[in-house]
């Protein structure tokens, strides 16, 4: 390395060098300008603790003390000022010195945390400084305050007056308590007058808080009065003298409504009248209204439950009349039916299932006649609401439904077997008459060879046939063994009318083709060797063989020959 580049290594070194020296005092520049300035806003906020407007507040307590009482709490509230000047203020001043001397001094990290401190400390005598002030405009605004709660007072108080005076009629037997609390009220506003005069601000306050609370709850007397009068006078007495008549009549017309408790109840609510009226005396109408409210809407209810045990006893007598007859009708069924379930399981093989079922049933409907005689019993003793013996009859009747429906379920089930049994004897007879014509169209028609096959077809359907009467002829019957033996008859007869029909009509139509085909024989060699060997497959038996071959054979001449011969066998 030669020394020009010795030189310029040491110049980018020294320049590098200033540049870091430069950033970190441009850095710390920065952060004592940011102490300084936040130095500045918490002395301004020192600085203005004490205010002008304090001071104004404590000369203008000073010149109201005219007795002992406020003379002391001034003298408290100045001790409090000057403790707040003269020492909190004087350290909060020392604190900030000593923020400054270590801006100075470079120190920025601890003079960082102690204006974070000296911050809080600002605030927690700013704080005392404003509710002293509070305390002392407690008095200063007094008698503005208190003067402006006064006449809002006055002014309730005036209608509360105008609305008695007007309207005195409504407060019978109440005027001489409500004047009484007029005259208080009158004297508490004098009273309001002298302490304003005398200074007198602790006794004002007393005087007003006293004022608001007997206006307001006279308010409340003036409002109410009249309608806790009118309810404990007249509603409610003749409300329960009304429904103590109408508890007496549905007694003796044999309504059971001790479950009410209404003698009680009536007694309870003659005692309460008592105590709402006698605590009215006294101007005491606390829950008055709504003690009140609950009773009437009590025995207004009870005009409703009175209401529901006479509809409650016309849905009692009509069920004892609709239960009653369904019982006895259903004992009747069950009764005949049990009279023929002898006979009926020596003609029909019943099931287990079918007599436990109907056991069963007896057994509900016997139940369901002693729920109901226990029913009847209560009525007699009358201790049970119509209400509760109604809704006891509709369970016991819709129970009784459900049984009912169970049973006509096994009167279906049983009649159904004679049924079958008839119906299996008239399908009987006509699987006899559709053998019969299955039988004539072969002998009707003469074939020349009948195939094995209908013999096997006609002898199976003798044997359903057959099983049927047999069936039939069992003690008892089996009514599914008989249903299914009267499908397969029927079935394997009509597979043999079915075949019968094939057989007849396939010939018929092969006959047909051949004699059709006779024109052509002369004519046509390919023709007659045609149909020639048609009529060999013709006296085989094979007659489907036989009308195919002649079909095709006669379609070379004459195309469509099939639609012909086939309108021409309709025809």
């Amino acid at each position: 390395m030669n020394s020009f580049e010795v030189l310029a290594f040491i110049g980018i070194y020294a320049v590098g060098f200033i540049l870091i020296i430069i950033t970190i005092y441009g850095i710390r520049k920065k952060t004592k300008d940011k102490l300084e300035q936040e130095l500045n806003r918490l002395e301004t906020l020192k600085n203005l603790i004490i205010s002008s407007s304090i001071l104004n507040e404590m000369d203008k307590v000073k010149s109201l003390i005219n007795n002992e009482a406020l003379e002391k709490r001034y003298k408290k509230w100045e001790k409090r000022y000057k403790n707040i000047e003269e020492n909190e203020i004087s350290k909060l001043t020392d604190k900030l010195l000593e923020i400054e001397l270590l801006i100075n001094e470079k120190n920025f990290k601890e003079a960082s945390y102690n204006l974070a401190r000296c911050e809080l400390d600002i605030y927690y005598v700013k704080t005392d400084m404003e509710l002293l002030l509070d305390s002392i405009r407690d008095i200063t605004m007094s008698e503005e305050r208190n003067r402006n709660a006064v006449t809002k007072l006055k002014s309730l108080y005036r209608e509360i007056v105008t609305k008695y005076n007007n309207n005195k009629n409504d407060y019978k037997e109440m005027e001489k308590n409500i004047d009484l609390q007029f005259d208080n009220i009158n004297k508490l506003f004098s009273a309001f007058e002298r302490v304003m005069e005398e200074n007198d601000y602790e006794e004002v306050s007393k005087i007003v808080h006293a004022l608001d609370d007997l206006i307001n709850n006279l308010k409340i007397v003036i409002d109410e009065t009249p309608t806790v009068i009118l309810m404990c006078k007249m509603v409610i007495p003749k409300k329960i003298t009304e429904l103590k008549s109408l508890s007496s009549k549905m007694k003796k017309d044999g309504y059971n409504i001790e479950y009410m408790n209404l003698e009680y109840n009536i007694e309870e609510a003659e005692k309460k009248l008592e105590n709402i009226y006698d605590r009215l005396k006294v101007l005491n109408l606390e829950d008055s209204i709504f003690e009140l409210k609950t009773m009437l809407d009590y025995f207004e209810s009870l005009y409703t439950d009175f209401d529901k045990e006479k509809q409650s006893k016309k849905e009692y007598e009509h069920y004892i009349n609709s239960i009653s007859e369904k019982l006895n009708r259903l004992t009747k069924v069950i009764k005949n039916i049990y009279s023929e379930i002898g006979e009926l399981k020596e003609t029909y093989a019943l099931t287990d299932e079918e007599i436990k079922n109907l056991d069963i049933i007896s057994k509900e409907i016997t139940e369901e006649k002693d729920s109901f005689k226990n029913i009847n019993d209560r009525t007699l003793t009358k201790v049970t609401p119509y209400s509760r013996l109604s809704k006891e009859c509709e369970l016991i009747s819709v129970r009784i439904a459900k049984s009912e429906d169970k049973l006509e379920s096994i009167i279906k089930s049983l009649g159904s077997l004679k049924e079958d049994e008839v119906r299996a004897r008239e399908q009987l007879t006509e699987i006899r008459s559709i053998l019969r014509s299955s039988k004539d169209k072969i002998k009707e028609f003469k074939l020349p060879i009948i195939p094995k096959t209908y013999y096997v077809e006609l002898e199976e359907a003798k044997e359903g046939i057959q099983s049927i009467i047999e069936e039939l002829a069992k003690k008892p019957i089996v009514i599914n063994d008989l249903n299914t033996r009267v499908d397969t008859g029927r079935d394997l007869v009509l597979k043999l009318y079915t075949l019968s029909n094939e057989l007849t009509k396939t010939a018929a139509m092969a006959e047909m083709a051949i004699v059709y085909g006779n024109r052509y024989r002369s004519t046509y060699k390919e023709i007659n060797d045609g149909l020639i060997k048609a009529e060999k497959e013709f006296k085989r038996g094979d007659y489907r063989k036989s009308l195919e071959t002649s079909l095709n054979t006669l379609n070379v001449v004459e195309p469509g020959i099939h639609k012909k011969l086939m309108s021409a066998y309709e025809a």
